[in-house]
């Protein structure tokens, strides 16, 4: 929030996106960004979580053991629910994407804080490491016959071609539209909740209303921040369960 030119205030809620060299200079391919250190405190704090609270194996468990218990039984049941035991070998790579994005979603909720899975460029990079792994492996499995699960055999002859089509762009735009979901919704969550907080500095006592609204909409989207990352592994596990069973 800022004063324009003319004397009014002007919210610019986009600013708050921006990716910024840590120690100033120019943008280069190797450049410590303030995207590089929110990234890193992610894997930090997912890490201190699941390594360092169940280093002990108490066999009654603390709190911080309890919630990294909770969570590897929580995914772990998610893909066996949708996979099947065939895809327990895959719980690793899904975990890991699950927790990565919860914590980043949860730290971009902090004060000056940065939202790494805002951006297209880190949502986008998650989806498309998921479609090639997937196709991978549904290639690996089936060989060729992969390619039947583009192919409606249970169609009406005449409409299986154009089927097929619509099955094939269907299947390329998973990574797109796997991307976009999550990195819209933390977008225009943080973008919204910017706005309201202009709006509190710009009421002055009539403030409380903004501010009101801010807290609700505070928590939902903390909200928010878990459900994208359940999402995301959700569709991942479905994507999966594509490649292991061709339905």
């Amino acid at each position: 929030m800022a004063q324009s030119e003319d004397g009014g205030l002007h919210i610019d809620p986009m600013s708050q996106f921006l990716v910024k060299p840590l120690f100033g200079g120019e943008m280069g391919l190797f450049t410590i960004t303030n995207a590089t250190l929110w990234m890193a405190l992610a894997v930090g704090a997912s890490s201190l979580l699941l390594i360092g609270a169940v280093k002990q194996r108490a066999l009654v468990p603390g709190r911080a053991q309890s919630v990294a218990e909770l969570l590897y039984g929580f995914v772990r049941q998610l893909v066996v629910d949708i996979t099947g035991e065939e895809g327990l070998k895959y719980f690793p790579y899904i975990f890991t994407l699950f927790v990565f994005i919860l914590f980043s979603n949860l730290l971009g909720m902090l004060p000056y804080s940065f939202a790494v899975t805002s951006h297209i460029a880190v949502t986008g990079v998650l989806a498309l490491m998921v479609f090639v792994t997937v196709t991978a492996i549904g290639f690996i499995k089936h060989g060729a016959h992969f390619l039947g699960f583009f192919w409606p055999k249970d169609a009406p002859g005449p409409l299986r071609p154009v089927l097929m089509v619509i099955e094939l762009i269907s299947y390329f735009v998973r990574p797109i539209s796997h991307s976009i979901r999550l990195g819209a919704n933390m977008l225009a969550g943080h973008a919204v909740l910017k706005v309201f907080a202009g709006f509190v500095g710009a009421l002055g006592v009539f403030g409380v209303v903004p501010l009101a609204a801010m807290v609700g909409l505070t928590a939902f989207e903390f909200l928010v921040a878990v459900i994208q990352a359940y999402v995301f592994a959700i569709l991942t596990c479905v994507y999966l369960n594509d490649a292991l069973h061709m339905h």
